[in-house]
């Protein structure tokens, strides 16, 4: 199978397929933290969506798809677009930087529709709970790293095109949540980043568990 992991700087899902045997490639702006830069497109995922393309990888070699993709799974940034966002909408508020929010959602919105526009037989596409399920239309499927060996929560929800439903392959208990004075309460690994500095803690939360990165590999690579 040719793959197209698009959005993602971790490679954990294009290691997850290229350890089944199939042509993976991650695509992202930033350089790879997977520790394979023969496999990392860096840059713009757009022009290459619809396969029929040629593309350098990090380590400088050319590589060419002749036909389309037999799989693209997309992880589009969600800063715009998750839930927890939507508290900076309020234009009475923020004024000025909730309208240039409103904005850059917009703008979000329009980038998530180009994967749902692909031209490609078996899509996924990754993002949080958030405004895609009124932009779009309800996910087909929230999973939880628990679900799939690894003892975090995470929900993470999935737009999926011809493709089935994962199936949770080890079920383990998450830790206790993080509870603040508020009595609201987060999982303890998302405060624990919360430390790091801006640009660090969005890509350390954002990487997919290896859980759910191998659950994809088996589950969908094994039925295409």
């Amino acid at each position: 199978m040719r793959v197209l992991v698009a959005c993602e700087e971790s490679q954990r899902v294009c290691i997850a397929f290229r350890e089944k045997g199939h042509e993976a490639y991650s695509c992202d702006i930033q350089p790879c933290s997977g520790g394979h830069p023969e496999w990392h497109i860096q840059g713009d995922c757009l022009p290459i969506l619809d396969g029929n393309c040629s593309f350098f990888t990090n380590d400088m070699s050319i590589h060419t798809i002749f036909g389309k993709w037999d799989l693209i799974i997309a992880h589009p940034p969600c800063t715009y677009l998750t839930v927890t966002a939507n508290c900076w909408f309020d234009t009475g508020k923020y004024g000025k930087r909730a309208w240039d929010r409103m904005v850059e959602q917009r703008k979000a919105i329009a980038f998530f529709y180009k994967f749902v526009m692909a031209d490609c037989e078996k899509i996924a596409i990754e993002n949080p709970l958030g405004a895609m399920s009124t932009a779009y239309r309800e996910c087909d499927q929230i999973i939880q790293p628990w679900q799939f060996g690894d003892p975090f929560e995470k929900r993470t929800c999935l737009w999926l095109k011809n493709l089935p439903k994962l199936r949770p392959t080890k079920i383990v208990t998450p830790p206790p949540r993080h509870i603040f004075a508020s009595s609201n309460s987060m999982p303890e690994w998302y405060v624990a980043l919360g430390r790091l500095p801006k640009a660090e803690r969005s890509r350390e939360r954002s990487k997919t568990f290896w859980g759910i990165a191998r659950a994809m590999a088996e589950q969908w690579g094994g039925a295409l």
